[in-house]
């Protein structure tokens, strides 16, 4: 496994990391419907390719299984694909974070509890809570910092 600063955010990589991205929420987002992945899925391609910081983790064979965004010192999202999850490949991308940008907080969906649980083993702790997500949508947001 080998981590990336990717720079050149063409196509063909975007393409391949929505697809870590849907892997990904569709095993850990369980109290999103279809329709509501297929929704925040139009806005990805997006946000991939303006995070100013976005870390990759690849296979042996130079494919992506997982990655990260970065603004400032705030974890913005972390995917890794499902068929990759438990191999701590979140835990070394979120060390990478950490030792090179010093992350120092992020936002978790209160309904994703191994997310919650992944992050405070990492060392943060939840400090604040919201009922919504940042689109408003009912979904709560533990906000948590190192």
């Amino acid at each position: 496994m080998k981590i990336i600063e990717v720079t050149d955010r063409n196509s063909l990589l975007i393409g391949q990391l929505l697809g870590v991205w849907e892997s990904s929420v569709k095993a850990t987002h369980l109290f999103l419907s279809e329709n509501e992945i297929e929704d925040i899925k139009k806005y990805i391609p997006q946000a991939l390719s303006e995070i100013p910081h976005l870390i990759i983790v690849e296979n042996e064979n130079q494919v992506p299984v997982g990655f990260m965004g970065i603004i400032e010192q705030h974890l913005e999202m972390l995917f890794i694909s499902d068929k990759e999850r438990g191999k701590g490949l979140g835990k070394e991308l979120l060390q990478y974070g950490i030792e090179k940008y010093a992350i120092s907080d992020l936002a978790v969906n209160e309904q994703n509890p191994l997310a919650k649980g992944f992050y405070e083993h990492m060392g943060f702790k939840v400090y604040k809570r919201t009922d919504h997500d940042e689109q408003g949508n009912p979904y709560p947001l533990l906000y948590m910092s190192r």
